[in-house]
């Protein structure tokens, strides 16, 4: 039996892209490229790295809890009383990547958190694509 009241809840996005995972994951882990898409930061691609995210209304603490270079890269994603975890998956295909983003760790409780996250997510992906296209 489960108990719904501590499940937690997953927001996924996950789109065919154009491009290799190698370009995809310069933009996921070089500090500059991530400015570009997500928000200011100071993340390195090292397992166990603390770092920031930071946007005008606040800051996201976040370490690296995985890195495997061009296929899975994975962080914390703690903000206010949202304890979550960010897992990106880079799969190659015939045309380009398929690329899925998850962040799980959303309660019941935490309705409002989840529907932003929805949402932010989808811009960023629009945000993150628009770089790979510009970026050599």
């Amino acid at each position: 039996m489960t108990n719904t009241e501590t499940e937690t809840r997953a927001v996924v996005v996950e789109r065919e892209v154009a491009f290799p995972p190698e370009k995809i994951w310069r933009a996921l882990t070089q500090s500059h490229l991530i400015e570009e898409w997500l928000m200011k930061n100071d993340f390195k691609p090292y397992q166990g790295h603390r770092f920031n995210l930071s946007a005008d209304w606040g800051v996201v603490d976040c370490q690296v809890q995985a890195v495997e270079p061009n296929k899975t890269l994975s962080y914390t994603w703690d903000t206010k009383d949202l304890k979550s975890v960010v897992t990106w998956t880079l799969t190659p295909t015939n045309t380009g990547t398929h690329l899925r983003m998850e962040q799980l760790g959303f309660r019941p409780d935490q309705q409002q958190y989840y529907q932003g996250a929805q949402y932010g997510w989808q811009r960023f992906f629009t945000n993150l694509e628009q770089v790979l296209a510009r970026i050599e």
